[in-house]
């Protein structure tokens, strides 16, 4: 080989390496700031101060472990500070949300002391991406007897709204380390803030979070809670299935519809499991809350051989392919499918299961804070029933 092919060869070959100071490209929800700051300038810079602490301290840090640490630390302030924001009376879960875009998109633009290459990056990524979830700050109080887990999610459909809050998310925020007592026993809340990237759920994500969690039978009650309909709604029959034609909140399609559902992932594989799976937390002493909303038991499937109708049971519902769930055909039904299956494949009896709020259209509130009331009370008596 001659010294040109060599040079060519060689060229070629560190075009396959990471190179250094790599730049990840901004994606589609980093890419919605500007028109947010533009839209709904108080909310996007409520926690600018952070933001901008993570900034300086990455650009100047020539420590490669020190900055991981830092990614970790400042989206754990994030998430503290978005909780105590709300349970101090500001009843917005969006400023974390586009807060922790803004953190993201920091680390993807700005170059930091040191030659950083891909998966280094990929690194700070993700962990700014748990740590602002609360994925790190799950803990129970030593003399803690009754715990219980609560997810809720990011807002969605922004495309449609800008402007879009998730009551979901404000639960979640306003219920992170609740404690209140039931038959004299202490009992606490803990919670996690889930995305709406179908990606996440495909790779694993709920997987992650809950299997050492039934392994060491480590709560007594697990609540997955999403914006629904007109009234709450505890999804009885989640399904397998995906088939709602709507975007996830990178503009992903899975290309699924009510003709043709499609099964969700897990390690790259279809996700392995029965095509209806029950709710297991106490209905009754739920639906009998008093509130603004009505707590509906909600029987509703749809199936490719019976289209939609209410379903009995499991056992109606055997042989049957899953086009919705009670709790629909997109992620929220998705989460309690994937909570539920494990929780089954584990062997675990903890209750589990789906609380779909009343919708909101953009941001209200006085009506978010009465549904974070409702769910409130619908937890406790929950608890209260073990």
């Amino acid at each position: 080989m001659n010294r040109a092919s060599s040079a060519l060869l060689f060229t070629g070959l560190l075009s396959l390496l990471p190179s250094a100071n790599a730049q990840v490209e901004l994606d589609v929800e980093e890419l919605r700031l500007d028109n947010a700051a533009i839209s709904l300038p108080d909310v996007v810079s409520r926690y600018q101060g952070l933001v901008d602490n993570l900034t300086s301290q990455y650009s100047q840090n020539n420590d490669e472990l020190g900055v991981t640490q830092l990614a970790a630390r400042q989206g754990e302030r994030l998430w503290q500070q978005a909780v105590r924001d709300v349970q101090s009376g500001t009843i917005d879960d969006r400023p974390l949300y586009w807060s922790r875009l803004a953190m993201l998109k920091e680390l993807k633009t700005t170059k930091p002391a040191f030659d950083i290459v891909q998966w280094q990056q990929e690194v700070l990524i993700n962990a700014v991406e748990k740590s602002s979830r609360g994925f790190s700050n799950i803990q129970f109080d030593d003399d803690v007897q009754v715990k219980i887990l609560l997810s809720g999610f990011d807002p969605f459909f922004l495309d449609r709204n800008i402007g879009q809050s998730n009551p979901s998310g404000l639960v979640a925020l306003a219920l992170d380390g609740f404690k209140f007592t039931v038959e004299g026993k202490k009992a606490q809340i803990e919670t996690v803030m889930i995305p709406v990237r179908f990606a996440d759920f495909d790779q694993g994500l709920i997987e992650s979070l809950l299997t050492p969690i039934y392994r060491d039978n480590s709560v007594d009650m697990i609540f997955t809670v999403s914006m629904g309909r007109d009234d709450f709604d505890l999804e009885r029959f989640p399904g397998r299935n995906r088939s709602a034609a709507a975007p996830d909140n990178l503009n992903i399609l899975t290309g699924a519809n009510k003709q043709a559902p499609i099964a969700p992932l897990f390690e790259e594989k279809s996700l392995n499991g029965p095509e209806f799976v029950e709710f297991s937390l106490p209905v009754k002493a739920m639906q009998a809350v008093e509130g603004k909303w009505k707590v509906n038991d909600n029987h509703g499937v749809t199936t490719l051989a019976k289209g939609a109708f209410e379903a009995s049971s499991l056992v109606e519902l055997q042989g049957s392919t899953s086009v919705e769930g009670s709790g629909g055909g997109y992620l929220s039904n998705e989460i309690s499918y994937r909570a539920v299956l494990l929780g089954q494949q584990l062997n675990s009896k903890i209750p589990v299961g789906h609380i779909h709020t009343p919708r909101v259209a953009g941001y209200d509130a006085n009506t978010e804070a009465q549904i974070l009331e409702q769910v409130k009370a619908m937890v406790i008596a929950a608890a209260e029933s073990l």
